[in-house]
């Protein structure tokens, strides 16, 4: 069998060339506007590429079944041309349901220069007994822009599965300008102690990316704003952001509800509608 092989950031892995999840993405400037050229996707994977009131382009992932069942795999690939813009997200959380062999999903992306990609997903929600492992890469020219958002809640906190998944995996892998800038890891996996209790008050952890030149002011004032207000040992959430170089910044949030993390993660990323020419949380977040 023919497959592909990439850094995972945990040491190399092989995968299907073709995956029964398989997607292609490719956002490219023409005219005043970025317009989707491909939308390629495969069962039980689903790209939806709603209009807007802006100049970016929109697509939404979701998959058939409502979620992840045990031992899918979705792997899709973006594109986005010079001095094109996408937002990416998904219709609703990510549900992840009992998966005794796992389930995965990859994303990669490459954005030349000028362009701009935002993800900004939904969190993913992992049902007791579930695993996920999760890899996103993003291949960046010199002069291009990211916004990345990956987060990840207890679980189906009303009906008692607190933190009751086995497994939540991801890793996130930056390249800017040919060069690795970020290699981030989230592990969580209940083989190495409950995680409700080690994860205490908190059912949301929430890290985002912000790289680019062009965002290089947005950076600076994401930076200015966490360090003017650092974290204590008893809040309701926890706030935290460190440089990536000299024009990035990842910011990493826990806090107590989807909603009250959703709301943060807007506060830093007030500058988002601005570069798309409209705001997808409006109706959303």
């Amino acid at each position: 069998m023919r497959g592909r092989r990439y850094d995972d950031g945990f040491g190399w892995r092989v995968t299907q060339r073709n995956p029964a999840g398989l997607g292609r993405l490719t956002v490219a400037r023409v005219g005043p506007r970025s317009v989707v050229t491909e939308a390629f996707a495969s069962s039980p994977l689903r790209l939806l590429t709603p209009a807007n009131h802006g100049h970016a382009a929109w697509v939404y992932s979701s998959s058939y079944g409502g979620g992840l069942l045990d031992g899918d795999v979705l792997s899709m690939h973006t594109t986005v041309g010079p001095r094109a813009c996408a937002f990416v997200s998904t219709q609703a959380s990510t549900k992840v349901y009992k998966s005794p062999r796992g389930t995965r999903v990859e994303m990669t992306a490459d954005v030349a220069d000028d362009g701009l990609l935002v993800l900004a997903p939904d969190p993913v929600v992992c049902f007791a007994g579930s695993t996920f492992r999760q890899f996103l890469q993003f291949d960046l020219s010199s002069r291009a822009g990211l916004v990345a958002v990956d987060w990840v809640s207890s679980g189906r906190r009303e009906s008692g599965e607190r933190w009751a998944f086995d497994e939540y995996h991801s890793g996130t892998v930056v390249r800017f300008g040919g060069r690795l800038a970020m290699h981030d890891a989230v592990a969580l996996r209940a083989s190495d102690g409950d995680l409700a209790t080690r994860l205490g008050r908190y059912d949301v952890l929430a890290v985002a990316v912000v790289m680019g030149v062009a965002l290089s002011g947005d950076v600076e004032r994401i930076m200015t704003r966490v360090n003017s207000d650092p974290p204590t040992g008893d809040q309701e959430q926890l706030v935290t952001a460190s440089a990536i170089g000299a024009s990035g910044c990842v910011v990493r949030v826990a806090g107590r509800s989807v909603e009250a993390v959703g709301y943060t993660l807007q506060t830093f990323l007030d500058f988002v509608p601005a570069r798309l020419g409209d705001s997808p949380w409006a109706r959303k977040w």
